[in-house]
């Protein structure tokens, strides 16, 4: 027999109507669309679909990929930029279209993507009145109230602590009081894709989220943000989980964005191999690395792709230029065998890497060495040269989209990365998931044991969305 609703579950008003308190989570790259935040806003609920390299969608319902026509960087992220905005335009009408004006539609925007800005305005201008509100993450977004006043559209910033939307709120979004729709806090520790760890916060010390909601909820009423909610993110899974957080002063308002569970169902736009291991992962499968180019952490599942860049930070030794009283054994590097000095101790260690075939030196920023086979080493710098921009800073290219600082970070390309856009394009598309990134909040593992998804079941969004109102 089901469990009853929780008798406090409240719909609350966001982005101007009454909705549940239900949020679509964005996840980029095209895996959050017009179709799931369509079908979502048609449940009642909030969609959210991604801003981050869109698809394009043409009037027929025919997708097309993006094909690179340019050669250099900077070109070919022009190219990425206006396809990203008529991509987005496209996923806008879809979710304006399937929604049948019920729920919110939402854009979610990662403000550390190259050129944000400039694809956020491209998107607004294009689908006027058919996005109700911004969510963005990813950096400290000080300029999206601007944007909101300017399209006349909710935000929705995401925080990680109160400290965060502090200086958010100080700087600017003050200025925008009656657009501030609500503020997401995103479990640093729980959520999937990129967190928002400071450096002062240990990434295995994980932190209970109901005192720092408590924290964030106690600034928004000392500046009258009282009526404004908190949307709740990073590993929700059942609402009856924090039925404690329900008519509670301290919390107050209180909405829930589901960002992992969705994408187990019907319509969301991803290979059935990851929605089987999805239904197969075990606690501690999903945790928080660093190997991202943005610089975040990030959470993802454990695989051979990043079982492969931990094998690349471990076969890693310092080096230097020229030899001192400490690097004195010296060793041949590059194409031209010019030398480069190792301690002895490690000269042992690379030795033994070579003899298992990591044969091929890389060097980093940090004046290290890494040692991987040699496909790697030429997959590593292809990809490098294919860089396209999709970020505004990127350690593993070294692009910037900054003009003054002549589109480079300054600093030598990272081969302890990889990159990001390509990975996140093939696993869309690729039974292969084992080799290619596959972002994931902590809490995936209650696929396996969660009823709902018994014998391989696999709910619409609209079962989704009502299963999830009865607590569960």
């Amino acid at each position: 027999m089901e469990k009853k609703l929780i008798k406090k579950i409240k719909s609350y008003t966001i982005s101007g109507i009454e909705t549940l308190p239900i949020v679509e989570g964005g996840k980029g790259v095209g895996i959050t669309n017009g179709i799931t935040a369509g079908n979502f806003a048609k449940a009642g609920a909030v969609g959210t679909f991604s801003g981050v390299n869109a698809d394009y969608i043409d009037e027929n319902q025919k997708y097309h990929p993006l094909e690179y026509k340019t050669h250099t960087r900077r070109e070919r992220h022009e190219e990425l930029i206006a396809y990203s905005i008529k991509g987005g335009i496209s996923q806008a009408k879809i979710a304006h279209d399937i929604s049948s004006k019920m729920g919110r539609i939402h854009i979610n925007i990662l403000w550390e993507m190259g050129s944000a800005e400039r694809v956020l305005h491209g998107i607004l201008d294009g689908a006027k009145d058919l996005i109700h509100g911004i969510t963005c993450g990813a950096g400290m977004p000080y300029r999206l109230s601007e944007i909101a006043e300017k399209y006349r559209v909710y935000y929705y910033p995401i925080v990680s602590s109160m400290r965060a939307f502090r200086a958010l709120w100080k700087r600017s979004y003050h200025k925008a009081k009656d657009l501030l729709g609500g503020v997401v806090y995103e479990c640093p520790w729980r959520a999937g894709g990129h967190n928002g760890l400071s450096n002062a916060e240990d990434p295995n010390a994980y932190e209970d989220p109901y005192p720092r909601v408590a924290e964030i909820r106690s600034f928004m009423n000392s500046v009258g943000l009282n009526d404004v909610p908190i949307i709740m993110a990073g590993g929700v899974w059942h609402l009856e989980d924090f039925e404690h957080w329900l008519d509670n002063p301290e919390i107050g308002p209180i909405v829930f964005q589901f960002g992992t569970r969705p994408i187990l169902t019907q319509e969301y736009p991803v290979t059935q191999a990851w929605k089987k291991k999805l239904l197969t992962l075990k606690e501690g499968d999903v945790y928080l690395n660093r190997f991202s180019p943005t610089g975040f952490y990030s959470s993802a599942v454990e695989n051979d792709f990043i079982r492969e860049l931990k094998e690349r930070e471990i076969h890693q030794v310092d080096y230097r230029s020229s030899a001192d009283d400490e690097f004195t054994t010296a060793i041949p590097f590059g194409q031209r065998g010019r030398q480069v000095y190792l301690r002895s101790q490690d000269k042992i260690k690379v030795d033994q890497w070579i003899a298992k075939g990591f044969s091929e030196g890389m060097k980093t920023p940090d004046d290290t060495l890494i040692f991987v086979d040699k496909s790697k080493s030429q997959q590593i710098i292809t990809d490098q040269i294919n860089c396209m921009g999709c970020l505004s800073q990127c350690r593993f290219s070294n692009w910037s989209d900054k003009e003054e600082m002549n589109y480079t970070t300054g600093r030598k390309a990272d081969p302890r990365s990889f990159c990001i856009q390509k990975t996140l394009q093939d696993i869309r598309f690729d039974d292969n998931i084992e080799n290619q990134l596959m972002f994931s909040g902590h809490s995936a593992y209650r696929f396996a044991t969660d009823e709902f998804y018994a014998n391989g079941f696999i709910p619409t969004i609209k079962q989704l969305v009502d299963r999830i109102m009865l607590g569960k």
